[in-house]
This record gives C-alpha cells, sequence and structure tokens, in this order.
C-alpha cells in the first residue's frame, strides 16, 4: 500500500473513481415498470391466467402428438415446451419479487401512518382523560340540582314550622 493507488483505495472517506461500462446501462422509467410488474404479478395469481396457461400447453402437447410428423416442431418429450414454461417461469418470478417489494413499502407507508394516527389519538385520549377528571373535581365541588331541592325542603320545613303557632302543652292548660 505504499503506492497511490493502494492508499487511495484503502480509504473510506473519499469515493471510488467512476468507473466506465463497456456496455451501458438501460434507462427506464421505474414506476412505470414497477405497475407493469404489479399488474402482471395480479395476473398471474387469477384462475384466468391458469385456464390460459393450461390451454396452451394443452394444444402444444396435442399439435406434437396428433399434427402429421413433418408440422411436429416439439416432439416428445417436449423440450422446446420445457424451454419455454422454463424462460416464463425467470421472467415471472422477479417480476413476483417486484411487486411483493413496492406492496412492501406502501404498506410500511401505510404502518407508519397509522402508527402516527394511533399516537395521536392515543394523545387526544390522554387529554380527554385528564379533562374529564379536573372536571369531576370541579363538579364535586358544584352543588347538584339533588342537593339543592334536599336543602330547599328543609328550608321550607323550617319555615313551615316557624309559621305554625306553639301547640298549646295539655300540662299548662291543667295548671290553670
Amino acid at each position: 500500500m505504499s503506492d497511490s493507488t493502494g492508499a487511495r483505495r484503502a480509504r473510506l472517506d473519499q469515493p471510488l473513481e467512476a468507473q466506465r461500462r463497456l456496455i451501458p446501462r438501460p434507462t427506464y422509467d421505474e414506476e412505470t415498470f414497477g405497475i407493469f410488474a404489479e399488474k402482471f404479478a395480479r395476473f398471474m395469481g387469477t384462475a384466468t391466467f391458469l385456464v390460459y396457461m393450461t390451454l396452451f400447453v394443452t394444444l402444444w402437447v396435442l399439435w406434437n402428438v396428433v399434427a402429421p410428423e413433418q408440422l411436429r416442431f416439439d416432439p416428445f418429450p417436449f423440450i422446446f415446451l420445457t424451454l419455454m414454461l422454463s424462460l416464463q417461469a425467470s421472467y415471472a418470478a422477479p417480476l413476483i419479487l417486484l411487486a411483493q417489494n413496492r406492496q412492501e413499502m406502501r404498506d410500511k407507508v401505510v404502518a407508519e401512518q397509522d402508527r402516527q394516527a394511533n399516537a395521536r389519538a392515543h394523545a387526544d385520549m390522554e387529554f380527554l382523560t385528564r379533562e374529564v377528571a379536573s372536571l369531576r373535581m370541579s363538579v364535586g365541588e358544584v352543588a347538584t340540582r339533588d342537593y339543592l331541592r334536599s336543602e330547599l325542603r328543609n328550608l321550607l320545613s323550617e319555615l313551615d314550622a316557624r309559621q305554625q303557632p306553639p301547640e298549646p302543652d295539655p300540662d299548662e292548660e291543667s295548671h290553670t
């Protein structure tokens, strides 16, 4: 590592030199490609796709068994059919994985939004709980309707008792 290139590669705080590619990397719109992958993955998960694939394989096998010898293009053991199905699977698997990754990213965003909404709801509930507790404490100091009614009844009975003349005492009448 005494030379300048060895020392430069050993340093992690400096970016590597840009490497030129012999074959340019293809450019494409990731969003458009992702939407295509999702539609493709959804279609592959349907009964329609299974019916189409079953019909395709059935027709392929029937043609290569029943058709005249010179028109057969894939005789038994159907090597070309195996190649076609493998090719279809080799493209389907990455497209399905891409669609799953996009769905996972959307699920993460939704989960984060749900978590934030739950946190806000929890904070709101705690605030409302404190408010209800303070209202209960305040109401405990306020006279209730039933309390006022009972106090008014007591006052009314006291007033009635004061307005009525006192009843003569039977002992006093006998002395006179």
